[in-house]
């Protein structure tokens, strides 16, 4: 990926740690100080993502990328909140980030990405940016998608607490598909400006929900 400049880069971090902020607090106002296991959610998302994107020789499977993809912004987001409670979220962060240049997928790279994150997860019970920045890289996942996806995610998970994710009344199937692949296909559709994204996917994803 190609940024801009330096500064943009850093505009993108700081949009999203604003979104993780928002949103961890909506789950409690207090979660930096509750001791939440930020590193046991990546280390699962890790195993969770391997079974999407395949692994098993004995059996055909045939990776849903959009879906890996996800998976991969789901631990970004999980990441983030470890980082920032931490103190470790850096200027350096978001240069290290836009300097990732993608291949043209490597399947086997991204596994063995994949399985360095989720050992280091569990080694430090924290994150490795840089087994992370591997994984983007041999998936592929540029920087400027994974924004894209962060932004698209978050407000699915704002959707979600808002109709009771967190009491257990949100419904996760929608006509038979789960709403993450609603969500890919809203994003696929919406145009509009990037700062107006956010509104219109909510109401998008309102839209498509069963009320």
């Amino acid at each position: 990926m190609i940024m801009g400049d330096d500064t943009r880069a850093l505009e993108m971090l700081q949009g999203m740690a604003t979104m993780q902020d928002e949103h961890n607090t909506q789950v409690h106002p207090q979660w930096r100080t509750q001791g939440y296991a930020y590193y046991r959610a990546i280390w699962v998302e890790c195993a969770e993502m391997l079974d999407h994107y395949g692994w098993k020789w004995w059996k055909q499977q045939n990776p849903d990328l959009d879906q890996v993809k996800l998976e991969l912004v789901d631990i970004w987001h999980f990441a983030l909140s470890e980082l920032m409670r931490a103190d470790n979220l850096t200027d350096d962060v978001a240069t290290q980030l836009a300097a990732v240049a993608p291949s043209k997928g490597d399947a086997e790279a991204f596994r063995r990405a994949i399985e360095r994150l989720a050992e280091s997860t569990l080694r430090t019970q924290s994150f490795d940016l840089a087994p992370f920045m591997q994984a983007m890289a041999a998936l592929p996942l540029p920087y400027d998608e994974l924004f894209d996806l962060y932004i698209g995610k978050n407000i699915l998970n704002r959707f979600r607490q808002d109709h009771g994710y967190k009491t257990g009344e949100y419904e996760k199937l929608w006509q038979g598909r789960e709403d993450n692949e609603h969500l890919i296909e809203v994003l696929a559709g919406l145009s509009c400006a990037p700062e107006a994204m956010p509104a219109a996917l909510y109401s998008a994803l309102a839209d498509r929900y069963p009320h």
